[in-house]
């Protein structure tokens, strides 16, 4: 069962590939772009984090 649906979609990606090539592009292009920046502020947000716990301790420390 989760084969077909799988099969399903990739026809209808196709089927949508070949009827609108640019509409397709664009979406995959943005998809893309979304995900990169997503990663790159879950990246920021990491390092924010980490300097300001560097931050906390360096300032219990004094």
């Amino acid at each position: 069962m989760f084969d077909v649906d799988i099969k399903a979609w990739a026809e209808y990606v196709v089927e949508w590939a070949a009827k609108d090539p640019r509409g397709f592009l664009t979406t995959l292009f943005c998809a893309v772009l979304s995900w990169k920046l997503a990663k790159m502020i879950e990246a920021r947000k990491r390092k924010q984090k980490k300097k300001q716990k560097r931050q906390e301790k360096i300032a219990k420390a004094k």
